[in-house]
Parts: structure tokens; sequence; C-alpha cells
């Protein structure tokens, strides 16, 4: 009877250790929305990875850009379900951190996508385009085509939303520094006093966030002359506006993303240059470390020099300007995503 135990007992340590060995290593995405060609991208990116590895990944979205609620949820259900990582693209990047820290007490990486947390060391990581350069790039941009007509400009600064996520704030303060106009607080948009700024409203990032945001600020100085775009979605919105005035073709339009309908928007001139960023890759690299912390306990290291692992970013505009390395539609095309 004694071996007989022994021997059963045996046999269900080695079922047990077989069953542990064939459960997968389960990860979470969380994005702001599922609708956004940018989160769709990242999301495709990630599933990829995701069946390379033999992982199981599972997808959460917030309903709108802002749905900061959803995200909370999503974040709880993961740490419940035993995930061993998430990615996040936090609409609130600072009101997250509670939940993003109860996901890292209870023993899951968290990296933070496109968008840093605040402070930037509530993830234990971040895989990102260098945002305040993408937005730098594009100031300096429409800086040099406009040449001396750069000192009378008049500038619509259309931004994400009102909690002025990390994003949103890294981006429009790029921006204004590439034009050459001093900084208020480089943590926040909204407080710089040159005059050559109309104002700041909030898209959502969505094209009709992008009009109604153009109306409201050409309703303040109808002769606007630039515009700073949160990305291309919020970018074709202002196009709109501006058609519908018909000032479509004497007001230069800058942005960042990169999508593939973008790339198209800069060769056909709605868009004068944009910032090209990589979803895919953050995703699938994004995947690959929450994999290595699930099997050998290690977490990502950024890029050095960087609070952050740089993803990259390129300009891309035919239209380019001395002393602003760029490339062309066709090269964005060849790398665009959506």
């Amino acid at each position: 009877m004694k071996k007989l135990l022994l021997t059963t007992i045996a046999g269900a340590a080695l079922l047990a250790g077989a069953a542990q060995a064939d459960e997968k290593v389960t990860a979470c995405l969380i994005t702001k929305t599922d609708t956004n060609p940018f989160f769709v991208k990242m999301k495709e990116g990630a599933t990829a990875k995701a069946e390379e590895l033999g992982m199981e990944l599972k997808s959460f979205a917030g309903k709108i850009d802002g749905d900061h609620e959803t995200q909370v949820a999503a974040i709880e259900t993961c740490i419940a379900d035993g995930a061993k990582g998430i990615l996040l693209t936090a609409s609130d990047t600072s009101s997250i951190v509670p939940a993003v820290q109860q996901a890292r007490d209870a023993g899951l990486v968290v990296i933070a996508l496109d968008t840093p947390l605040s402070p930037i060391d509530a993830a234990d990581a971040t895989f990102a385009t260098d945002n305040f350069l993408a937005g730098e790039l594009i100031g300096q941009w429409a800086a040099a085509s406009l040449g001396e007509e750069a000192a009378n400009a008049k500038i619509a600064m259309l931004d994400l939303g009102v909690s002025q996520p990390t994003v949103g704030v890294l981006r429009d303060q790029g921006f204004l520094q590439g034009f050459g106009i001093d900084l208020g607080d480089p943590n926040k948009w909204g407080d710089e006093t040159d005059p050559r700024i109309v104002g700041n409203d909030v898209t959502a990032g969505n094209e009709e966030g992008g009009r109604k945001a153009m109306e409201n600020l050409l309703a303040k100085d109808p002769m606007i002359n630039v515009v700073y775009t949160i990305n291309e979605p919020a970018a074709a919105g202002a196009y709109e506006a501006l058609k519908s005035i018909g000032r479509e073709n004497d007001v230069l339009i800058v942005s960042v993303d990169g999508g593939c309908p973008g790339v198209q928007n800069v060769k056909d001139g709605v868009i004068g240059a944009t910032s090209q960023q990589y979803p895919l890759m953050m995703a699938s690299l994004g995947v690959e470390a929450i994999k290595k912390w699930a099997d050998e306990g290690v977490k990502p290291e950024p890029t050095p020099g960087k609070a952050f692992f740089d993803t990259g970013v390129a300009l891309v505009t035919d239209k380019p300007v001395k002393g602003v390395e760029s490339i062309d539609t066709t090269e964005g095309t060849n790398l665009c995503w959506g």
C-alpha cells in the first residue's frame, strides 16, 4: 500500500509538472482605443509576436481616448487572470499610476508603450518614440519652410486632451522649441506667452475633434497660417475645417504618426510634414520583454542616455529643408502602418 501511494504521488507530481510546463505565459495589451490605426497596428504587432513566442495575449481598450476607468478595470482583470505583464498606452498618465503600482506589487512587469507615465518610472519600462524629438522635427521644418515669415506666424495648437497626457505635452513642447518659441513649464502646454500662438484646443486625437478644434481657433483668429496637430487624424479634421473656408492651400499643417493615410496626406499636400513612429516595433518588443521577465526575471533596459527605450522617429516630407534630416513619402510609404 505504501509503495502504491508513493507511486501515485510521483505520478501526480509528474502530471502537475507537465501541466505547468505547458501553461502559456499570458500578456495583456491595454490601449487607449481599438479604432485609431496606431493602436490597431500595435495590437497586430503584439498578437504576431505572442503567437511566435507561444504566449497568450489578452487585449483591452478604452471606449474613447481618455477613458481612464476602463483601463483601470483592465489592469485589475489582468492581475486576477495571472498575467505576467502588461503593455499599456495610458489615457491618463498620472491617475493610472496607483493601478499600475498594484500590478507591479502583484509581480507583473508593466511596460508603457508610446505614452510615458507621469512619473516615467511608475512603469518598469517605456518603449516609445522620442515624442519631444518628433515634435521638435516638425517645428524645425515648419520654421525653416516659412523662413523670415516664421517671425509673423499665427499658430494653432491642436492638442490631445485636457488631462495633458505626457505624449501630448512632449509633442506640443517639442514643436514649439523646434519652431523657436520659448517654453513656459515644459511639463505642460498652454502657458507660453509668445504672441504668435493663437491658442490651444483639444481633439481627442480624432478627425472630428480636429475639425472642431480648428473651427474654434479660426473663430479666434481667421488668419492662422501654421497648425500643429497631435496626430494625423486630427490633422485631417483641421484640413477639412480650413477647406470649408477656402484656406486649405495657404496654411501649413504638421503632425506626428506616420501611418499610411497620413503619409498619403503628406504626398497629397494635406499635411506638410509628419514625424513617423513605429507602433508595431513598440508592441513586439514589449511582448518579448514580458516573455523574458516570465522566463528569466529580467526587466528591459532603457536606451543609453535616455529614460526610455527609443523605438525611433523619422521626419516625412516631400519638401525637405536645409538642416532638418528627412525622408520622402516613397520611403515613408515603405515604412508606414495602418
